[in-house]
């Protein structure tokens, strides 16, 4: 009787779930149905942009956006311009790190591996920082034509407002597309004073500030910005010609830069072509490892000193 009883029991049990898994599978299709019906109908009526690609690594990047790191990450990236998730670049680097500690692990000795692993991190590090550089240098350079953009606007009698968006309109990526942002968050009640004052936070330059205060203090007290944004445009032609001028000039230095810590690294792989396992018994012993980490650590206080020395603010 309690046997025939657990039979019962255990049937019903596993009815009532396969109904429950029936109903969960109903349910999910239907959400996603409506989900797609969605974004079908804002993307024709272009309302949301239309989806360039399938992203990776989707919960990868929903963990790493809620941490402290994921966040500061996804401003660096937004600041470059680049069409890579946190999560993406995030597996990048993980991938670089771990093919640079194999080979240094490989070629050079056991010892190479976590440093070859930190280069990595450095690497990805200075590209997000050169992307981000190169963005600004592009985006100062379109500042003259942004600035008489706006002139022109306003004096034709539009408001700020309207100018921006106009400007977002005409100009190429990286103006037109922070423009747009701008513009979007005035659409939805923000003020000009944040929109534009987060703009020059995600491309920080003195050229951009300097537009900015203008734009700020003329929507302020509605002061003269025809004849402020053209004075403007000229100084900022005569700012753009002497950044190409000084960066022709600190090319070498530059160089120089990148080549010291090059060719550290290059007479290691030559001091262990000459003699083989050379580097492999020089770390074999703590004087030795030490004396690798002192190397790596003026070579890197080189790097730094003469990148601090060669910089000049225009």
């Amino acid at each position: 009787m309690e046997l025939h009883t657990l039979v019962t029991l255990t049937i019903g049990v596993a009815l009532l779930t396969c109904v429950l898994a029936v109903i969960g599978v109903h349910v999910y299709a239907k959400g996603r149905a409506q989900r797609a019906a969605l974004v079908e109908r804002l993307t024709s009526t272009g309302q949301i942009p239309v989806i360039g690609r399938r992203r990776h690594f989707r919960t990868l990047d929903r963990r790493l956006r809620r941490t402290t790191v994921g966040r500061k990450l996804e401003l660096r990236l937004a600041a470059t311009g680049l069409d890579v998730t946190p999560g993406e670049f995030f597996a990048a680097m993980l991938a670089l790190v771990a093919g640079l500690w194999m080979v240094g692990q490989a070629t050079l000795a056991p010892f190479f591996g976590p440093i070859a692993g930190l280069l990595g991190v450095w690497a990805a590090v200075q590209f997000l920082d050169w992307q981000r550089q190169k963005r600004i240098e592009k985006f100062i350079n379109q500042l003259p034509e942004l600035a008489r953009i706006l002139a022109n606007a306003t004096h034709a009698g539009l408001a700020l407002r309207t100018a921006i968006g106009m400007a977002a309109e005409e100009l190429e990526a990286p103006a037109g597309e922070e423009l747009a942002q701008v513009a979007n968050q005035l659409a939805v009640g923000a003020t000009m004073d944040d929109a534009l004052g987060e703009m020059a936070e995600r491309l920080p330059s003195r050229e951009l500030v300097v537009l900015v205060t203008t734009l700020v203090l003329s929507n302020r007290a509605g002061g003269q910005v025809v004849s402020a944004l053209r004075n403007l445009t000229e100084t900022l032609e005569e700012r753009k010609e002497t950044r190409r001028e000084v960066r022709t000039q600190l090319a070498q230095v530059n160089m120089t830069a990148y080549a010291v810590p090059v060719l550290g690294v290059g007479s290691l792989f030559l001091m262990n072509g000459v003699k083989d396992g050379a580097l492999e018994r020089m770390t074999g012993s703590p004087f030795g490892q030490a004396a690798v980490i002192i190397a790596f650590a003026l070579y890197t206080v080189g790097f730094i000193l003469i990148r601090r020395l060669s910089r000049i603010d225009v």
